[in-house]
């Protein structure tokens, strides 16, 4: 979904840089820096929507860059992704308010496109609010932006309105509060089978009223929850629904052949080889996804 978003991404390692900047490039304008110094001064001349950025580079470590950044006038509204270790993130970072999403290293490509994807959705998502017209409703085509990425936009921003979706006829109001999906409408269904019904739309038109508040309550999971379901859903309408075929159990004579032929041979010990240390910075996996680790 290409946007307005400013995207600034920090890493002194190249190669991650420079996979993470095509990764993004269809999410926003992605601007890069090898270190924090250089990112300190690209973001003064022109503040990013969002900072993804290394924790540990040398000289200013990622961290330093954000209090710098919510320091000054200009960048102090600045979303933030920090990539860090697990013993970082939960010694040292987590506890940090100024970060909105951690990305843990080392991670696939893939994933970390996805988690940064999410929070540049909501920040388009609220950027669309400001723009808004004079009657505060947002609109947009699903094409922009579609089901999914708005539910998890809204989730994320714990926002409470009502989200129309409009598709060659078809109507669906989902409500949410502070992010969470309430109430759905969908012709004759209503609650989690009318999320479902519209979950993969991707053409038609929305709308966002910020305004629109409901008491009533049909549905049963949370968003994060109706996401996950009706994707699961969907892929079991997709494959036929076909159950997973139960493995065949031998007849008596068969399983005695197959003990047979599995009983234990005694063979000689090969001999030992140390392993060559290998230290790789990425590894590519069958779906051409990478993992990464600075």
């Amino acid at each position: 979904m290409p946007n307005n978003v400013k995207v600034l991404v920090v890493d002194d390692n190249p190669m991650v840089l420079g996979m993470l900047q095509k990764a993004l490039a269809s999410l926003g304008s992605v601007t890069v820096a090898n270190d924090a110094t250089d990112a300190l001064l690209k973001a003064i001349d022109d503040p990013p929507d969002l900072l993804v950025s290394d924790y540990r580079m040398p000289g200013m470590d990622g961290y330093q860059l954000v209090e710098k950044l919510k320091g000054r006038a200009s960048t102090a509204g600045v979303s933030v992704i920090l990539m860090a270790s697990k013993a970082d993130i939960n010694e040292k970072l987590s506890h940090n308010d100024p970060i909105d999403e951690f990305v843990e290293k080392p991670f696939f490509l893939k994933d970390a496109t996805q988690r940064i994807k999410r929070v540049v959705d909501k920040i388009a998502l609220e950027k669309m609010a400001k723009t808004a017209p004079s009657d505060g409703v947002v609109r947009g085509s699903l094409a922009q932006m579609n089901m999914i990425d708005l539910m998890q936009s809204l989730e994320m921003g714990r926002k409470s309105c009502l989200l129309t979706l409009t598709n060659a006829g078809d109507r669906c109001e989902v409500y949410f509060v502070d992010g969470q999906a309430t109430h759905a409408v969908y012709g004759a269904l209503t609650g989690d089978p009318a999320v479902f019904k519209v979950l993969l739309w991707t053409a038609g038109n929305f709308q966002i009223n910020f305004e629109g508040k409901t008491t009533q309550q049909s549905t049963t999971l949370n968003t994060q929850g109706l996401l996950m379901e009706g994707l699961r859903l969907l892929d079991e309408a997709n494959r036929g629904g076909e159950p997973e075929p139960e493995p065949e159990i031998p007849s008596a004579p068969a399983q005695a052949r197959v003990e047979e032929q599995t009983a234990p041979v005694k063979v000689e010990a090969p001999v030992q080889v140390a392993p060559e240390k290998i230290e790789p910075v990425k590894v590519e996996d069958d779906d051409d996804d990478f993992l990464l680790d600075s």
